[in-house]
């Protein structure tokens, strides 16, 4: 069993003294600065001059410096801005400004995986990676409770980087759900794994097909939509409470019989396996990382195109009227705030 820390593992005093910036102000940004501001950390908040979150941070009452100041004065330095950005901005503003002893840290082990930002070896290096979204880090927290974090030390230069790093995940609420020790090489890859063959990928790809055969065969878009796209909320909701077995539990048996006999039809176990162990072996390789790399680097015209696609696509397009028309509204707390 992979090692587990709660609150009782972690004392958050070992943030006393110290400064930390928080590098963004999007999703995640905000939801580490609330929390850990709210569990009495010194935070301050490190942006580009003239971004748009710039305001929205003072207006949330923090200290807000350029990403080069915020870097000087902290001793923990978390970058929270995307993955693709954040290469260039640390060879620019943070790495002139790093000195012995600091901490920096990630929550998503990307750029340190792939060695697009090798830090000095006279600091420390860790992950806080709440896995969840970060409106709901700040929401969880907020009522008290936390969402589980994965805990990652790259490189200890002080020999206080898992305190530290311990430390911050239970300022930021993770400790009241769980910490699971892992290291940046796993978290990535199984991240990057999981996100493309399941989680968006594989369950987009999925929904759509679903959707596109019924509507083929003549059937209303509408009721499409909600059998093949709007109940996957409410089967992962029970599945995320109790398992599968939850989820069998609460279907009828008919539904329950269908899903032994006519899952292997869609998605043939080793068929499927095979194609996943390639996508697998293109993350471990680096070969979707440098695909990723040189798409940013080169104007995101495939990129750009597939998303104009997925906005013009039927399921996209009647999904967003029948969202308009039911007494259920979209999730009003999601955070848009660009970093």
């Amino acid at each position: 069993m992979a090692k587990m820390y709660y609150e009782k593992d972690c004392d958050i005093n070992k943030l006393n003294g110290k400064k930390i910036a928080i590098i963004g102000y999007g999703s995640q940004g905000h939801a580490h600065a609330l929390n850990l501001r709210d569990s009495g950390c010194d935070v301050i908040v490190g942006l580009r001059k003239g971004g748009k979150s710039w305001p929205v941070a003072e207006k949330d009452g923090f200290q807000v410096m350029t990403v080069a100041e915020a870097t000087k004065a902290a001793d923990v330095i978390m970058i929270l801005i995307n993955d693709e950005r954040q290469a260039d901005m640390y060879k620019q503003d943070i790495e002139p400004n790093l000195t012995a002893g600091k901490a920096i840290a990630f929550a998503h082990g990307f750029n340190i995986r792939y060695k697009q930002i090798v830090p000095p070896a006279d600091v420390d290096v860790f992950m806080a990676a709440p896995k969840g979204p970060g409106h709901t880090v700040r929401s969880q927290y907020a009522a008290g409770k936390g969402v589980p974090c994965l805990v990652a030390v790259e490189q200890d230069a002080t020999g206080k980087a898992y305190d530290i790093a311990l430390a911050y995940i239970a300022g930021i609420g993770g400790a009241r759900a769980g910490i699971l020790e892992t290291t940046m090489n796993e978290e990535t890859e199984t991240d990057l794994f999981g996100e493309q063959t399941v989680l968006c990928g594989g369950v987009v790809d999925l929904m759509r097909c679903g959707f596109e055969v019924l509507v083929e065969a003549g059937y209303a878009p509408e009721n499409a939509y909600f059998e093949c796209i709007h109940e996957m909320k409410l089967i992962i909701d029970l599945i995320n409470k109790g398992g599968v077995a939850a989820m069998n539990y609460s279907i009828s048996d008919t539904a329950e019989f269908g899903e032994y006999v006519s899952g292997p039809r869609v998605l043939p176990h080793e068929e499927v396996k095979a194609n996943m162990r390639a996508v697998l072996s293109d993350i471990q390789d680096g070969t979707f990382a440098g695909k990723w790399i040189a798409e940013n680097k080169n104007g995101r015209t495939f990129f750009n195109s597939k998303r104009d696609m997925l906005a013009k696509h039927p399921m996209e397009v009647v999904g967003k009227q029948l969202r308009e028309q039911m007494l259920w509204k979209n999730d009003s707390d999601l955070d848009n705030a660009s970093n």
